[in-house]
This record gives structure tokens, C-alpha cells and sequence, in this order.
């Protein structure tokens, strides 16, 4: 097959280039980064180096695939308006997509995408999932990944600090995965040609907070730490103190919060898959020890 994939050599999209390469696959990568051409072509991929804003240069990189894999770059951190960001790129591939002929697109959305609002910045995965599906004659997956486990290496500070785990929400066992788990399932759907779903879930482990906190504790050599749920107003304030704008962070304590109330899982549980991803939390942990010795 002829497979192009959007996210370069990413979390995701490292592995996933492997898996259909060795698989004798025809890949091109798209990459923003000149600089990441050689890379991908020692993975046995082909390069496609330009902007997932520019359309023509999305059609071009589509036209004569058999399969497509869209994501949408985690850059809205940096946009003042997150689901215009979404929907702008959501329409960008649904063009090229359209414009290019291909039939076969799977797209990585999240888990929780499902709600119009309320999810903080995964209303932008929503608002790309209801593009695409109006693509006529097209074989779409949407894969909806649980909690990245990389998201703890956002507390290795306060670790560090106060020998506490602060969050407003973990109290309740929640999903979580690893990349490299959904680059295993997306280069499954990628590869289907009939039986194809529209909507794919991935985790690879589901815990609690306090859960969480005994096996990263352990590994770290902090057999005490703990998990603390504190309120949504103590998050908002430490992500603005961290120096995040105000509508940013806010945005990112309603998603967390809809970790908390379970709706952002509601969908995961009726619809999870027989079996979990192979990297469980202690496998993860040696990379959280790792970044944590270094940070």
C-alpha cells in the first residue's frame, strides 16, 4: 500500500513509520522540519516537507495514496483561539482529502470527543472528527487515544518541590496509553481494507491517581508519594503563575475536570477494546524515572 502520514517523526509517528515500513508499505512522511528529512528516509519512508496550512501542498502529498493518516499538530498551546485552530486544520485535510481521491483516512482524535463542549481542547478533536465525517466515499476511522502517560512529566516539577502530586482529578481509575500503542493501532486500521470501523478506542492501562503515584513513587525512590486532588481553582492558578494565559489554562482545567466527573471516559468504558495496549504504567515509569533524573 501507499500510506502518507501527517506528525513526521513524532510520539506517534516515529513508530508508526517503522511498523509500515518493515511491513513493506510505500510511506511518505509529512514533515514542517527540513531538517527531519534524512531521518525519515533512513526509516526507509519517503519525505514530504511542507505545511499541514497549506492545502495544495496536503493535496499533493495525499494524491495516489491508498491510505491517509491525519493529526492534528500539537501546537494550540500557542493559539489564542484552540478550536479555530482545530477547525482550521480539520478543513485543510478535509480538502485535501477530497481534492486528492483518497478513500481510506484514519484520523487521531481522543478519547471524550464525542462532546461539543466542555472538554477543554479536546472540543477541537470533536470539531475535526465532524469535518472529516462529512468527506462523502470515504473509509474513516476516527482513533480516539485515552490519557497520554508523557502528560505525568508535567508533575516531575512539583515532585520535585513538594514531594506531592497535585491534580484535580484521579480519585476515580482513568485510561492511559502510550504512543507507542497507538502507533500499533493506527497501523492496523491504516492497513484495513474491509470490516472498517468508525471509531477506534486505545489505552494501554487504567489507574488511579493514587495508583499512579505508587509505582512512579517507587521508581523515583519516593515510596511515600502521594496523589492530591486539590480544587480547579488552585490548578488554574498554578498554570497562570507558570506563566500560561488565562483562557489557556482554563481551558485545560475543564478538561481535566472531565477526567474527574468521568465524562471524558464515558464513551472508553462502553466501547473499549478486549485488550489493552502492551506498555503498562511500570513500563512507563523507567521513562518517568529517566526524565526525572535528568529534569
Amino acid at each position: 500500500m501507499k500510506i502518507t502520514l501527517t506528525g513526521s517523526l513524532g510520539h506517534i509517528g516515529k513508530p508508526l513509520t517503522q511498523k509500515l515500513t518493515q511491513k513493506g508499505h510505500d510511506v511518505t512522511v509529512i514533515s514542517s522540519n527540513p531538517e527531519r528529512q534524512k531521518a525519515i528516509e533512513a526509516l526507509g519512508a519517503e519525505a514530504a516537507i511542507g505545511s499541514v496550512e497549506d492545502v495544495e501542498f496536503l493535496t499533493k502529498a495525499f494524491t495516489g495514496a491508498d491510505a491517509v493518516y491525519c493529526m492534528v499538530p500539537p501546537n494550540y498551546l500557542d493559539e489564542p483561539d484552540i478550536p479555530a485552530y482545530f477547525e482550521r486544520i480539520g478543513r485543510n485535510y478535509a480538502k485535501g482529502i477530497d481534492q486528492s481521491s483518497v478513500t481510506r483516512v484514519v484520523h487521531l482524535s481522543s478519547f471524550g470527543a464525542h462532546f461539543v463542549e466542555g472538554t477543554g481542547p479536546i472540543t477541537g478533536a470533536h470539531l475535526v472528527e465532524k469535518i472529516l465525517n462529512e468527506l462523502p466515499n470515504i473509509a474513516l476511522t476516527h482513533v480516539r487515544p485515552a490519557y497520554f502517560y508523557y502528560n505525568l512529566f508535567n508533575f516531575i516539577g512539583i515532585i520535585k518541590e513538594q514531594d506531592v502530586i497535585l491534580a484535580n482529578y484521579g480519585a476515580d481509575e482513568f485510561p492511559l496509553v502510550a504512543p507507542k500503542d497507538i502507533a500499533v493501532a493506527v497501523a492496523e486500521e491504516l492497513q484495513k481494507t474491509v470490516n472498517v470501523q468508525p471509531i477506534r478506542y486505545v489505552a494501554s492501562d487504567e489507574c488511579t491517581g493514587s495508583e499512579i503515584a505508587s509505582v512512579l513513587g517507587e521508581a523515583i525512590g519516593k515510596p511515600d508519594l502521594q496523589w492530591k486532588i486539590i480544587p480547579d481553582e488552585e490548578v488554574q492558578k498554578g498554570l497562570e503563575l507558570s506563566g500560561m494565559p488565562n483562557q489557556i489554562a482554563g481551558s485545560l482545567v475543564d478538561m481535566y475536570a472531565s477526567i474527574r466527573s468521568g465524562k471524558l471516559a464515558e464513551k472508553y468504558y462502553t466501547n473499549r477494546s478486549e485488550e489493552l495496549g502492551g506498555i503498562k504504567l511500570e513500563d512507563f515509569a523507567r521513562d518517568f524515572t529517566k526524565r526525572f533524573n535528568q529534569q
